[in-house]
Protein backbone atom coordinates (compact mmCIF):
# COMPACT_ATOMS: atom_id res chain seq x y z
CA UNK A 1 0.00 0.00 0.00
CA UNK A 2 1.65 3.28 -1.01
CA UNK A 3 2.33 6.02 1.54
CA UNK A 4 -0.65 8.77 1.14
CA UNK A 5 1.82 10.97 1.85
CA UNK A 6 4.81 11.27 -1.15
CA UNK A 7 8.53 12.03 0.56
CA UNK A 8 10.81 13.42 -2.38
CA UNK A 9 13.36 15.57 -1.87
CA UNK A 10 11.37 18.38 -3.64
CA UNK A 11 9.27 18.60 -1.16
CA UNK A 12 12.17 19.38 1.56
CA UNK A 13 13.76 21.70 -0.76
CA UNK A 14 10.60 23.66 -1.24
CA UNK A 15 10.36 24.26 2.33
CA UNK A 16 13.75 25.26 2.63
CA UNK A 17 13.55 27.76 -0.50
CA UNK A 18 10.68 29.27 1.16
CA UNK A 19 12.56 29.59 4.53
CA UNK A 20 15.09 31.56 3.15
CA UNK A 21 12.65 33.91 1.15
CA UNK A 22 10.97 34.66 4.23
CA UNK A 23 13.67 35.08 6.66
CA UNK A 24 14.72 38.14 6.06
CA UNK A 25 11.02 40.05 6.55
CA UNK A 26 10.37 38.14 9.38
CA UNK A 27 14.14 39.06 10.97
CA UNK A 28 13.05 42.53 9.57
CA UNK A 29 9.85 42.35 11.25
CA UNK A 30 11.21 41.20 14.98
CA UNK A 31 13.78 43.83 14.83
CA UNK A 32 11.51 46.63 14.32
CA UNK A 33 9.82 44.82 17.49
CA UNK A 34 13.28 44.97 19.39
CA UNK A 35 14.18 48.29 18.30
CA UNK A 36 9.95 49.62 19.54
CA UNK A 37 10.63 47.80 22.80
CA UNK A 38 14.31 49.90 23.57
CA UNK A 39 13.12 53.19 23.00
CA UNK A 40 10.75 52.99 25.85
CA UNK A 41 7.50 52.95 24.28
CA UNK A 42 4.73 50.96 26.24
CA UNK A 43 5.50 46.95 25.38
CA UNK A 44 1.59 46.78 24.54
CA UNK A 45 2.28 48.62 21.35
CA UNK A 46 5.24 46.37 20.61
CA UNK A 47 3.42 42.87 21.37
CA UNK A 48 0.91 44.45 19.28
CA UNK A 49 2.20 44.28 16.19
CA UNK A 50 3.87 40.58 16.34
CA UNK A 51 0.93 38.78 15.47
CA UNK A 52 0.54 40.60 11.60
CA UNK A 53 4.38 39.97 11.60
CA UNK A 54 4.10 36.41 12.36
CA UNK A 55 0.83 35.95 10.20
CA UNK A 56 2.34 37.56 7.00
CA UNK A 57 5.57 35.81 7.62
CA UNK A 58 3.38 32.43 7.52
CA UNK A 59 1.66 33.09 4.67
CA UNK A 60 4.37 34.32 2.27
CA UNK A 61 6.39 30.38 3.46
CA UNK A 62 3.06 28.64 2.41
CA UNK A 63 2.56 30.56 -0.61
CA UNK A 64 6.54 29.86 -1.67
CA UNK A 65 6.56 26.24 -0.28
CA UNK A 66 3.05 26.08 -2.12
CA UNK A 67 4.53 27.48 -5.37
CA UNK A 68 2.11 30.63 -5.79
CA UNK A 69 3.98 30.64 -9.47
CA UNK A 70 3.11 27.22 -10.98
CA UNK A 71 1.39 27.19 -13.99
CA UNK A 72 1.28 31.08 -14.66
CA UNK A 73 2.84 30.61 -18.12
CA UNK A 74 -0.17 28.35 -19.77
CA UNK A 75 -1.83 31.33 -20.65
CA UNK A 76 -5.50 32.63 -20.14
CA UNK A 77 -8.17 29.99 -19.08
CA UNK A 78 -11.06 32.27 -18.87
CA UNK A 79 -11.25 32.64 -22.51
CA UNK A 80 -10.40 36.08 -22.66
CA UNK A 81 -8.86 37.17 -25.80
CA UNK A 82 -9.78 34.43 -28.47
Amino acid sequence: MPTPFPEDERDDTDRRRAALYIAPFLLLGIGNLLLILTWGVNPLWGFAILPPILFISVIGWIAFKGGFAHGRDDGPEDGVGE
